[in-house]
């Protein structure tokens, strides 16, 4: 429907696409949404005359939640805001009605036929796909074409809007030029060490403060919670693991690192038969066994001339680089050892390993030890989840249950719906927190899996609603709020006078810096509120500058204008602003007609 009053609206209805009927036909089940049409129900509200019942509220506030834009704990707070809109809805569409905007019958058939949701997947329109989907939401195929004409008559209602609001050219132009505009000028700041005496805050200022501002100093609803936590990680930091565990740790994890080679290789065929060439092999291996060095038999041997004359070196050598038997004895020596006779295509090795690549032992023992010690107490930590499943569903309270596991209880402090520190900030600890069953009934939580290490079952220990603090419980804030306010008032006191005496040709001492060719859009790093009081201040006329101030934070900035440019055409920019610009009086039009539409209609709650 008029999607553009959600779009500007800051209520939940602006986090809600309800006129998207079919969407939310796929997202929602059943009971969400049966007997939207139907009668029945107690009626909440009256819109001049048209009941609006309390199961079409329950529908949109259900749809709400289950779309996952409202949290689930929000739903009080949600309910005042969707009958709002559910009002300004009928509104919307007794207006419609009354003016005479029409869909005909083909119209709406061809909207449904080309809505993707009801087309299989060639593209045709599938009537049995239509009506069981209508069906499994709740829908007839008449209440459907009617909520479906009600939206599309709302849908040209703001179309017609939309396209009813222009901008002149002439105002596109000023628009552009102001946009583009730079500014420069001077400016100093005055800071609280300018304040000759002391800034006290009476009580009857703090008293008049507090009573206006009071909801600067309300307390949100708030719990306090006993939880335990089971935590892989914790414990297996506290496991044990010996140095040989780690040794084979390291071994095994670094079996296939590449390795540096060495070979003997001996080919038959021609010059000599295979029974030849393993029986020269097993002459070298008793040499290499009587303490001959591989290096020089390898370059008396071997028939690999190109290695031969590097002592047999084949280089660094990844697995499968040389085929599965080559990789099965080389990837099974370690370092210095020789292998049995390998057999290639090309012929009779034996190997040798050189070297190893691969991480020291004392860079990966951290990880060996976090690895093994994560293994040994994988089977305590499932057993341990498992038992606070079985445990936390059925106690009457969460010292028994961590008692029996033996897990520590710990408390927090009072925390909101926003959430705490720690793992009290984890997503999904607040909404188990203030769920019905925790909060109102008194239940232990649900086992909350935080991540794959970690498991947690909380409980309220105390809870207390939202309220305003009283005044001796904030009266250091309220006062400080007051003193600071106090001093502000005072600076921007002593910005006129300072700049009274510059209007009048003095030079009061401030210490001036420059802003050259300020934009709107770059601020040279400057604050915002200078900026933005910079381009409120009138264009100078003549050589004289125009002098303003700016609150920033505990400061007040005099500001000199000297000069006012036209800086660069940025036809991109131009566009947005000018864009964006009749959009924002096409939602003020479609604002005004709701808010004309309230005043003239009689509405009962």
């Amino acid at each position: 429907m008029l999607q553009s009053i959600r779009d500007r609206s800051r209520s939940w209805g602006a986090k809600i696409i309800v006129g998207a009927v079919v969407v939310a036909m796929a997202l929602f089940g059943v009971e969400s949404l049966v007997g939207l049409f139907g009668g029945g129900g107690d009626d909440i509200a009256e819109v001049n005359g048209e009941p609006i019942t309390r199961q079409q509220l329950e529908m949109s506030v259900q749809r709400a939640i289950r779309s996952g834009q409202v949290p689930p704990e929000q739903e009080r707070q949600l309910r005042a805001e969707m009958l709002d809109q559910l009002i300004t809805e009928r509104l919307l569409t007794q207006f419609v009605d009354d003016g005479g905007l029409h869909l005909s019958e083909d119209q709406l058939d061809q909207v449904i036929v080309n809505l993707p949701e009801f087309q299989d997947q060639e593209g045709r329109f599938d009537r049995e796909l239509f009506r069981s989907r209508l069906a499994s939401a709740g829908y007839t195929p008449v209440g459907f074409r009617e909520q479906l004409r009600g939206d599309m008559k709302q849908q040209q209602l703001q179309q017609g809007l939309v396209s009813s609001e222009f901008t002149l050219p002439d105002e596109r132009e000023t628009l552009a030029s102001l946009q583009r505009q730079t500014r420069t000028f001077r400016y100093a700041a005055l800071s609280e060490s300018m304040i000759d005496d002391e800034v006290q805050a009476g009580d009857e200022a703090i008293q008049r403060y507090y009573d206006e501002h009071r909801d600067d100093y309300r307390r949100p609803e708030q719990v306090r919670l006993k939880y335990v936590l089971i935590d892989r990680q914790a414990m297996a930091e506290e496991m044990e693991i010996d140095e040989e565990a780690l040794r084979d740790a390291w071994q095994e994890r670094t079996a296939d690192a590449d390795r540096r080679l060495s070979h003997i290789m001996l080919t038959y065929g021609e010059e000599r038969s295979r029974e030849e060439a393993v029986a020269e092999l097993e002459a070298v291996q008793e040499r290499l066994a009587d303490g001959e060095a591989f290096a020089d038999l390898a370059a008396e041997v071997s028939d690999d001339t190109v290695s031969a004359e590097q002592g047999g070196d084949l280089g660094v050598v990844s697995r499968g680089f040389f085929g599965e038997a080559f990789d099965e004895a080389a990837f099974a020596l370690g370092e210095g050892e020789v292998s049995d006779i390998v057999e290639t295509d090309n012929g009779l090795h034996l190997l040798k390993v050189t070297g190893l690549e691969r991480e020291s032992f004392e860079s990966m023992r951290d990880e060996l030890r976090r690895d093994l010690a994560l293994s040994e107490v994988d089977g305590e930590f499932n057993d341990k989840v498992q038992r606070l499943i079985d445990e936390s569903f059925a106690a009457d309270d969460l010292e028994s249950v961590a008692d029996d596991i033996g897990l520590e209880l710990q408390t927090s402090d009072w925390v909101s719906r926003d959430g705490g520190e720690g793992v009290l900030s984890e997503p999904g600890v607040m909404s188990q927190a203030f769920s019905g069953d925790v909060l109102e009934e008194g239940y232990n939580s649900e086992v909350i899996e935080l991540d794959d290490d970690r498991r947690m079952v909380l409980r309220v220990a105390e809870h207390r609603e939202a309220t305003t603090l009283p005044l001796e419980e904030v009266r250091d804030r309220v006062e400080a709020a007051v003193e600071a306010s106090l001093r502000r008032e005072r600076l921007q006191a002593l910005a006129e006078e300072r700049i009274a005496a510059l209007r009048d040709g003095e030079s009061p001492g401030l210490d001036w810096q420059r802003a050259e060719a300020v934009s709107r859009q770059a601020d040279h790093g400057l604050p915002r509120e200078l900026v933005d009081a910079a381009f409120r201040l009138p264009a100078p006329e003549g050589e004289a500058p125009v002098y303003g101030q700016a609150v920033d934070g505990d400061r007040v900035v005099i500001i000199a204008l000297e000069s006012v440019g036209e800086g660069e055409v940025d036809e991109q920019v131009e566009q947005y602003v000018a864009n964006m610009t009749e959009r924002l009086r096409a939602q003020a039009a479609i604002q005004g007609l709701i808010e004309h539409l309230r005043s003239e209609a009689e509405i009962e709650r």
